[in-house]
């Protein structure tokens, strides 16, 4: 997998078919660098609200939803399974499990290919 492969518009703007660890940690590597680099720009220019990082973080929105769903996907889980996310603490823990430690689902499941098998 290279960097072009992680950016690709079915990649960050559909939410339909699976991923795997590799690229959704690629994904959310990606975005940390960008929410640092966006800290510092915020303390640089004086911004008290941190007008970069919001800023960020929406144009972020809907790339970080689609790719969360799609690694739901690769569990066999309807992507509804996101807003788990809301509820404070356990939600994150649940995701951070699911999402970011287990394996997907081997084969084919009812939201496509294996990603791996492709790879």
């Amino acid at each position: 997998m290279n960097f072009a492969e992680v950016l690709t518009k079915d990649f960050l703007l559909t939410y339909e078919g699976r991923i795997n660890r590799q690229r959704y940690w690629a994904f959310v590597l990606v975005y940390v660098a960008l929410a640092v680099v966006a800290g510092i720009l915020d303390s640089i220019i004086g911004s008290e609200i941190g007008i970069v990082g919001v800023l960020l973080a929406l144009a972020l929105l809907y790339p970080s939803v689609c790719v969360s769903i799609k690694r739901w996907h690769d569990r066999d889980k309807s992507g509804w399974w996101v807003l788990i996310g809301l509820i404070p603490l356990i939600g994150a823990i649940w995701t951070l499990v699911e999402c970011g430690i287990l394996k997907g689902t081997e084969g084919q499941n009812r939201f496509g290919p294996d990603p791996l098998a492709s790879a």
